[in-house]
């Protein structure tokens, strides 16, 4: 069955959030292709043809039970996919057909004109970047934490030494194990004697820590914004989701107009970011994860962000 201006979601198998937008869709009689490129060889295929037709690109996505028309779709909502890695193949035959995948299923899909993406996987890419997100942050007028990135011992030593409370933070989430044992890259407190010629290695991100009273996840979906303050005594929050307290805010017209800008910037349409309350109730900027979790906020707030995400695909909003 070919599906008449659908829009297409690109997500792993198990996953809630995308149930609720897609439900949300459902409600609003909008035809939706779900798919992961994972799936690519066995329940997803994809043609796309250039230079035969009036469009620039013409072809289609198919699924078992879908097949979504590439100058038909109207959004795309690029969730969390995931790549194929043929584990069946060698190393070096495997990590061939995974590119012709991702250049092939991705650039079919990138070359569309018209639809909505929420996000596109480009703009996603550039945004990434933590030490950019910062420099943007201050550039826009929020307030950004001493902040230092850095390989070399001596600079983290005294940076670490200079304040009272320093964290570490990752630059990205990166699936690790150690001893096959997948571990977290949890926010954590760092003394400069735990600083040693192994940071040489690769760049460090070093923050003074923030004299919260409590967390701020902002959702940010077209020019809508949900704030939502999390209070829970840790100096991480996602380490204990028991732990937490919600409770629905305001921002500040200034800092939602620099949240609107920051993604205007990036060529964004959502965006999670992420703040620290301090004690007289100044916001601290963290971080923007481009496509953050939101959906465990709804049930406790009231707060429609799957709905608001369903209009935006839908084209109701801008």
């Amino acid at each position: 069955m070919t599906e008449k201006r659908p829009v297409l979601v690109a997500t792993e198998a198990d996953d809630i959030t995308a149930d609720m937008v897609i439900t949300e869709l459902n409600r609003l009689d909008v035809p939706v292709v779900r798919f992961n490129p994972a799936d690519i060889g066995t329940d997803l295929t994809v043609s796309a043809r250039f230079g035969t037709c009036p469009a620039p690109v013409a072809g289609h996505v198919r699924t078992p039970s879908r097949n979504a028309s590439l100058t038909d779709v109207r959004a795309v909502y690029w969730r969390r996919p995931v790549w194929p890695t043929f584990p069946a193949l060698g190393e070096h035959d495997a990590a061939f057909a995974a590119a012709q995948v991702r250049y092939g299923l991705g650039g079919s899909l990138y070359a569309m004109e018209g639809p909505v993406w929420v996000n596109h996987p480009l703009r996603v890419a550039a945004a990434d970047y933590k030490p950019a997100q910062l420099a943007l942050a201050q550039r826009l007028g929020l307030t950004v934490p001493p902040t230092l990135v850095t390989n070399e011992p001596d600079e983290a030593k005294e940076f670490i030494s200079s304040h009272d409370q320093v964290i570490y933070k990752s630059l990205r989430w990166t699936p690790y194990k150690r001893d096959g044992v997948p571990m977290a890259a949890w926010t954590d407190l760092v003394t400069a004697k735990e600083i040693d010629d192994s940071l040489k290695v690769a760049p460090h991100l070093f923050q003074v820590v923030v004299d919260k009273t409590a967390d701020l996840r902002v959702l940010v979906v077209g020019r809508q914004a949900f704030a939502v303050r999390i209070t829970s005594g840790l100096l991480d929050w996602r380490k204990d989701y028991s732990a937490l307290s919600y409770d629905v805010v305001d921002l500040p017209a200034t800092v939602e107009k620099a949240l609107l800008a920051y993604l205007d910037h990036y060529g964004l349409v959502s965006g999670s970011f992420d703040f620290a309350e301090d004690q007289k109730g100044d916001l601290w900027w963290l971080e923007l994860n481009p496509n953050g979790q939101w959906g465990w906020l709804e049930p406790h707030t009231g707060l429609q962000m799957a709905a608001t995400f369903a209009a935006l695909l839908a084209g109701e909003i801008v």
